[in-house]
């Protein structure tokens, strides 16, 4: 039987020292981190400071049936350093405010913080703030990641030109299958068997991409390498369809994509067929791969042609051709903005699922 101490034993001060026990900063910029009213940064004069956050409630952005919750710590992280990376910046620190309901122990926050203090190793990230309360409903967290990028680097959504190419990283899909699986087998476990152990042998590289995510750093260490800045940018959170009209709008241009060049792994294309599910449909909308999509000048072809794990899928036109996939035998489709919606009315977490198909 695993030991469950009831978070009130400690309180709240309590649990943030045991939490952030043995935390030291690594980046300059961290003057100061946890232990006072507020952490202390210093940023040079020749860096521009970002600043992302993101808040994922229970029961809309995860479910903890079948979210680990080290997993989960690791991925509330990694999806805030993916919004800088997303900026041409580099993550340097956050803060972690946690809403806890009663149900949830102190082991229980020090399997979730494992996963943020993993998350910012990996990363090189510092641990400077946060707060903790009390909620009526569930698991609440709320990360704030600040970051740095170089003047004249930074990368915003709206300066796609017309001819440029549009690239997207790594492949697509594979979180929304693997998003698939798991609620296909907690259906089956609810009917069946709660005792029953699912099976996913052959299918690690989906449960991976859902539950543990990794930000693209290694593309924005490459771009740099080739003297490449990105003309715009964002990360592929809602689907590669709607943050590419994203940019286009906000740029106010048009695009073409094309079904034949989109990235998709092996494994979410047979996990597509079992489901009965359209390919491209799951790689367009599914969202939360967390990969990089990007324009660059046509004179950049032969560079970003030649980086590993990047793929031209497409490129930029004039605004009044609009935005449109091309098929593999030539037709031409809108492209519509079909992934995740965090506002649309009753949305919860498999319904993060349902609206992509």
């Amino acid at each position: 039987m695993i030991s469950r101490t009831e978070i009130a034993t400690l309180g709240e001060f309590g649990l943030i020292r045991r939490l952030t026990e043995g935390m030291k900063l690594k980046n300059k910029s961290s003057q100061y981190g946890i232990g006072d009213d507020a952490a202390v940064l210093s940023y040079p004069a020749n860096k521009e400071v970002l600043v992302t956050t993101d808040l994922l409630l229970e029961g809309v952005h995860f479910d903890l049936i079948y979210v680990p919750l080290k997993h989960l710590g690791y991925k509330s992280a990694i999806v805030n350093f993916s919004d800088i990376y997303a900026m041409n910046g580099i993550p340097q620190q956050i803060t972690v405010s946690l809403g806890l309901s009663k149900r949830f122990s102190i082991e229980d926050m020090e399997e979730l913080y494992a996963g943020i203090r993993l998350a910012c190793e990996e990363y090189n990230v510092d641990i400077v703030g946060g707060d903790t309360s009390s909620s009526y409903t569930g698991l609440t967290i709320s990360i704030t990641c600040i970051g740095e990028g170089e003047k004249g680097k930074v990368v915003y959504r709206n300066g796609a030109r017309e001819t440029d190419l549009i690239c997207v990283t790594g492949d697509l899909g594979a979180a929304y299958m693997g998003l698939q699986l798991l609620e296909r087998e907690k259906s089956v476990l609810r009917r069946v068997d709660k005792e029953l152990q699912p099976d996913f042998a052959g299918k690690e590289y989906l449960l991976e991409r859902q539950l543990k995510p990794e930000a693209r750093r290694d593309i924005i260490e490459k771009l740099a390498e080739e003297g490449i800045k990105p003309t715009a940018m964002m990360d592929v959170s809602d689907g590669l369809s709607s943050e590419l009209l994203h940019i286009c709008t906000q740029s106010n241009v048009g695009c073409r994509i094309y079904e034949e060049h989109i990235p998709i792994d092996y494994q979410t294309a047979v996990m597509a067929e079992e489901f009965n599910m359209n390919l491209t449909t799951c790689a367009l909308n599914g969202g939360e791969d967390y990969e990089l999509l990007f324009t660059v000048p046509i004179a950049d072809h032969e560079k970003v042609s030649e980086m590993e794990g990047v793929k031209l899928i497409g490129h930029i036109t004039k605004p009044d051709l609009g935005c449109a996939l091309i098929t593999r035998d030539g037709q031409e489709f809108e492209l519509k903005a079909q992934g995740w919606n965090p506002l649309k009315e009753e949305s919860h977490a498999t319904e993060k699922s349902e609206e992509s198909k």
